[in-house]
């Protein structure tokens, strides 16, 4: 991953991302957004993977956000024709993200906006695109964000519901597959990795630490059960007590796995009801 600051960057202005797989077609991008005044950082990516990887970057400044409650990055200007992942397909996971990034596609292609728009895009640009389109689709960006102000920074994207499926990409030998959260089972902490352990039988590695994905999904039905352990809870047939303590039953094929003293009480409460 690439990253370009701009000579306005402070953190009142805008982060944003830029993606595109030709070489010159993201230079020219990333210098436009840029030469725009409300734009503060720009971080730029050859492809879906690599603008997926800035998830889990360790930058200073995209963990203060993180922290703050805030997007990662404000917003994706990104092309829509792309080796592996495709923009559209990007587009899908960067929406599933609370916050989420608003949405720009730039693109050669014009059969495409309407798809483009019921993903939440708040523009569709078509190469090349001058200076002052650009700006256009800036200041679209900036009355998206602003309608959903937050106290803390630029914005607050809107609580995610229940039942809303997130998708997490997962790389695996250069390819990157997407792994709809409600697919998941259980996760086990591998570290400051997660292992996902899905409904096909499957498991799969991904760079994001146990007790974030405890905060995110929360609200979909996870609990934890053991420092080590999350669970999809309408997964648990039965708590029991095993040797050296309780052990939960997933699904009907007999999994089982520990659960920790400190989380026996919390546990009892959610399967009761309480």
């Amino acid at each position: 991953m690439r990253t370009t600051v701009s000579a306005h960057n402070d953190n009142r202005r805008l982060v944003v991302l830029a993606v595109d797989d030709e070489p010159h077609g993201l230079d020219l991008l990333a210098g436009s957004l840029q030469n725009n005044p409300h734009i503060g950082r720009v971080f730029t990516a050859v492809d879906a993977s690599e603008a997926l990887r800035l998830l889990a970057s360790d930058d200073a400044e995209l963990r203060e956000r993180k922290e703050r409650g805030l997007p990662v990055i404000d917003a994706v200007f990104a092309d829509l024709q792309m080796p592996g992942l495709s923009g559209m397909e990007m587009a899908r996971v960067f929406s599933a993200l609370n916050p989420c990034p608003v949405l720009v596609f730039v693109t050669g292609h014009a059969d495409e906006a309407v798809n483009a728009f019921d993903l939440g895009a708040v523009d569709y640009l078509l190469k090349p695109c001058n200076q002052n389109r650009l700006d256009r689709a800036v200041e679209r960006v900036l009355e998206k964000l602003r309608s959903t102000p937050s106290a803390g920074g630029v914005r607050a994207a809107a609580p995610a519901k229940a039942d809303d499926d997130e998708v997490i990409p997962v790389e695996l030998a250069g390819t990157t597959k997407l792994v709809p959260r409600s697919t998941v089972r259980w996760v086990e902490a591998q570290g400051d990795y997660a292992r996902l352990f899905t409904s096909d039988g499957n498991s799969h590695l991904v760079r994001i630490p146990l007790t974030q994905l405890e905060e995110r999904w929360e609200k979909a039905g996870f609990v934890r059960i053991h420092r080590s352990f999350l669970v999809a809870l309408h997964l648990i047939t039965e708590l029991r007590m095993g040797q050296g303590g309780y052990q939960v039953v997933i699904g009907n094929e007999e999994k089982l796995l520990p659960v920790s003293r400190r989380h026996t009480r919390e546990l009892k409460d959610r399967l009761t009801g309480r």
